[in-house]
């Protein structure tokens, strides 16, 4: 039975973009955790270690998202382990978030000038030391703005955890079109809640790019 597209169906969409906000700070969390590791290690004066944190991050941003997805939704269950769509997009967003963050904060750390590593060694710091007091302190500022950025693209790239049939925002669209034979009235009420969640941090990074003045 077709029913007409109203303002139920809206607010069906609204709370699916609960989840698709609840998965985006999931995988911005898991992300972090796993960028903070990487990039530190592309930093460390350990070649081993800086290689397998380079060859990590070639390896996930030359993979496509929605392979990963596949990859853990559809291939962990072949080895015994069975994943939830839920548990699967979270997994796959954080790891290939992961790579991203950690080259921004990489760029970010090494963006200090290299006198205040030697400011920080001159006083007695050691490494952590140096990082702790002196170099992470500067790198915020640089490493806020495309920090911001790149959790909008997170925001838009949960889009593709309908594939798995995690139900979140584009994945409601999809079954509210289906019921109601109105895709371009749902998609345009997609497409206006991912704008309303994405705008807002757009400005905010261009806001605080401002107020740091990083580019100075």
């Amino acid at each position: 039975m077709i029913r007409e597209f109203g303002l139920i169906d809206v607010m069906y969409l609204i709370a699916a973009a609960r989840w698709t906000l609840a998965l985006t700070a999931t995988a911005f969390i898991g992300a972090s955790l796993i960028g903070i590791v990487i990039a530190i290690a592309r930093i460390l004066p350990f070649a081993p270690l800086r290689w397998l944190a380079a060859a990590y991050i070639h390896i996930v941003q030359g993979t496509p998202l929605l392979v990963w997805l596949f990859v853990i939704f559809f291939g962990l269950p072949l080895t015994g382990i069975s994943v939830n769509p839920w548990l699967a997009a979270a997994t796959a967003f954080s790891v290939y978030g992961s790579a991203f963050l950690g080259e921004i904060w990489r760029g970010a750390l090494v963006s200090i000038a290299k006198t205040q590593w030697e400011a920080g060694a001159s006083l007695g710091l050691s490494l952590w030391e140096q990082l702790r007091h002196v170099i992470v302190p500067q790198s915020i500022r640089v490493a806020i703005p495309p920090t911001v950025g790149f959790l909008v693209q997170l925001i838009k790239n949960t889009s593709l955890a309908a594939v798995i049939g995690f139900v979140e925002l584009t994945r409601e669209g999809q079954l509210t079109a289906a019921g109601t034979y109105k895709p371009f009235a749902v998609y345009i009420t997609v497409a206006a809640i991912y704008f309303a969640m994405c705008f807002p941090l757009s400005q905010w990074s261009r806001s605080i790019e401002r107020k740091l003045d990083v580019a100075r």
